[in-house]
């Protein structure tokens, strides 16, 4: 092959060469456009940065993070009996609020103001991206531990758009920093589940409506939430509840300072309501 013909080829082969390299890199980093999209237009709005405790109490708020989980107690804590002190008179329309983020970019409250129409399926929804605060994916036992836990259940969230306002079409939410957070596997899938699927079913009631409020609690400066405070009720009188679940997992011990975690055997959780039980 004569020089000349190496020369073009040359020419020719690095840029594609250079491209194919640096193209590959970008693809691993780059966010899905859509998920971006909503992550930007989320911290681009979220201006306020203090939490807003107009939206629940404040001094229950302190109590429940201050409580220390105890190896082998139950992962769920009634809170006034069990009672949920939202009023059904605040309803006015549907919408959802979401609490902004606070100064160390923590997700802090949502109450959303749900009926029929904001049922969906999870089936085919898009992989999530957002990393909340105390994010450190680990896999104990082939599985992962950490969950990004929504406060409003994506299911219950569709037709509203990333600020809460109600939109005939829009899939539920997905990588809104204000609501999502760092859950324990077990908190998500197994205690606020249970909790979820009671609200859905209220939803699924023609012609009700439903508060559901969820208040993630975060002791002083920690990085990682203690625990997920929920409350629900609607209009027919079918769903009234108020718990505290904490953020713990099995086998598996956090430092909620920083969202780390290392395996501890001894971590025993248990957790019963009706016909759901679990005891590791």
């Amino acid at each position: 092959m004569n020089s000349k013909i190496k020369r073009w080829l040359q020419l020719i082969l690095l840029p594609i060469c250079l491209l194919t390299i640096t193209g590959c890199k970008a693809t691993k980093n780059q966010l899905p456009s859509q998920a971006q999209k909503n992550i930007d237009s989320v911290l681009k709005n979220d201006q306020q940065k203090t939490i807003d405790s107009n939206y629940f109490d404040k001094k229950t708020y302190n109590y429940l993070a201050s409580l220390e989980y105890k190896n082998g107690q139950s992962a769920v804590l009634e809170v006034n009996q069990g009672n949920s002190t939202l009023a059904m008179n605040q309803w006015k329309k549907k919408k959802v609020i979401y609490g902004s983020l606070d100064s160390l970019n923590r997700t802090t409250y949502v109450t959303a103001f749900i009926d029929k129409k904001n049922l969906g399926r999870s089936e085919g929804r898009d992989r999530q991206v957002w990393q909340p605060t105390g994010w450190h994916q680990k896999r104990v036992d082939g599985k992962a531990i950490y969950n990004r836990g929504h406060l409003l259940a994506y299911t219950s969230s569709f037709n509203f758009d990333i600020n809460g306002n109600y939109k005939k079409g829009e899939d539920g939410s997905l990588d809104n920093p204000k609501n999502l957070a760092t859950q324990s596997a077990f908190s998500n899938q197994k205690v606020q589940t249970y909790y979820e699927t009671m609200v859905r079913k209220a939803q699924q009631r023609m012609g009700n409506k439903v508060i559901f409020q969820i208040v993630t609690v975060f002791r002083g400066n920690e990085l990682m939430p203690r625990g997920y405070w929920l409350q629900a009720k609607d209009q027919m009188g079918t769903l009234n509840f108020n718990v505290y679940e904490f953020n713990v997992e099995p086998n598996v011990v956090f430092d909620y300072t920083t969202g780390k975690s290392r395996i501890d055997r001894s971590m025993h959780v248990f957790f019963e309501r009706q016909n759901q039980k679990y005891r590791n």
